[in-house]
């Protein structure tokens, strides 16, 4: 019975933590605000429901399956959030302009080489 009940309140939460994600992400501006409501998706969300996992069958196979998934997600979804913010940054600004805006007017580079 306890069990059940932790259960459903760790997979309560994680349905929690993806819809006020999605409001966020509906409710932002653009991009850049965007990313910040996706990161509790794939971090906070999938540690709750291994947790819940955990609780349900106790330390088998499955769990510890799923605690290595949730170890790569979370060890992916930072990289895969400034990836994804680079590549909208690099869309809107074009590649090679902050390369140009930080080598100065003569298009020298701060090392000495030329670009």
């Amino acid at each position: 019975m306890a069990r059940a009940v932790i259960v459903d309140v760790l997979l309560g939460l994680a349905v929690a933590v993806v819809l006020i994600s999605a409001a966020g992400v509906l409710l932002m501006r653009d991009a850049y605000q965007k990313a910040h409501y996706v990161m509790p998706v794939s971090v906070v969300a999938p540690v709750l429901i291994a947790l819940a996992i955990g609780v349900q069958s106790g330390w088998t196979i499955s769990t510890g399956q799923s605690w290595l998934v949730v170890a790569v997600m979370v060890i992916a979804s930072p990289f895969l959030a400034h990836a994804t913010v680079r590549a909208i940054w690099i869309r809107e600004h074009g590649g090679a302009s902050r390369d140009l805006a930080r080598a100065g007017r003569d298009g020298e580079r701060q090392d000495g080489g030329r670009l």
